[in-house]
């Protein structure tokens, strides 16, 4: 019985011992910490919070972002199966520099995965084209995303008359509906005179579809 007993208060003093060293090594590595780390008080708010010059403002005059994994001005586009089985719009050569004539102009676009479904508007604007007022609304498109849509296009097709020379702008809008609040980003192209050797009635890369018809 005695036996057991020394066995058990030796037990005893040995966990006591070690916890005693283990508080005593986590107390030296927190005052090292505290020490490398000291507390600063009364920092101003505006050194607190984070720094404006640290954040980037986002530029509705410039091609969309967040929402958009990646987004395109391009002359066409073609279906393809996804890794997921489902079909998937990418570009066809893609550019920002078009040529006057009938041939529709597209922005084919890949989305991040989203939670609801919402469309994308496209209203395009004359910037700087001759004789044409840049308030003029030329050419518009919509496109209605679902849940599980990833991808999506919309195509602009020429006024009367086909495009005119000049530099044109895209605003791109999200949501239900155009309001103050649904910009969401600016995408731009410029269209140049038409080449005498290619014909101005081409068929577009891949067939057009109505708002309605659209995958």
């Amino acid at each position: 019985m005695s036996m057991f007993k020394a066995l058990k208060n030796g037990l005893g003093l040995w966990l006591l011992g070690t916890w005693l060293t283990v508080g005593q090594f986590m107390t030296l590595m927190g005052t090292s910490y505290a020490g490398e780390l000291p507390l600063t008080r009364n920092v101003p708010i505006d050194q607190f919070q984070n720094r404006q010059e640290d954040v980037k403002p986002y530029n509705f005059d410039a091609p969309p972002e967040g929402l958009f994994r990646s987004i395109d001005m391009t002359e066409g586009f073609e279906e393809q199966l996804g890794f997921r089985r489902q079909n998937e719009i990418v570009p066809v050569n893609p550019t920002s520099e078009f040529h006057s004539g009938s041939k529709p102009v597209f922005i084919v676009f890949q989305l991040y995965p989203h939670f609801q479904s919402f469309q994308v508007f496209g209203v395009c604007y004359p910037e700087q084209v001759p004789a044409l007022d840049p308030k003029t609304v030329v050419a518009r498109d919509t496109m209605y995303i679902a849940t599980e849509d990833e991808s999506g296009y919309l195509e602009f097709f020429p006024p009367p008359g086909g495009w005119k020379p000049g530099k044109y702008k895209v605003k791109i809008h999200v949501g239900e509906q155009i309001i103050d609040i649904s910009l969401i980003g600016t995408m731009r192209f410029t269209v140049a005179l038409q080449d005498p050797a290619t014909p101005s009635s081409s068929v577009p890369l891949n067939p057009s579809f109505s708002n309605s018809e659209k995958p």
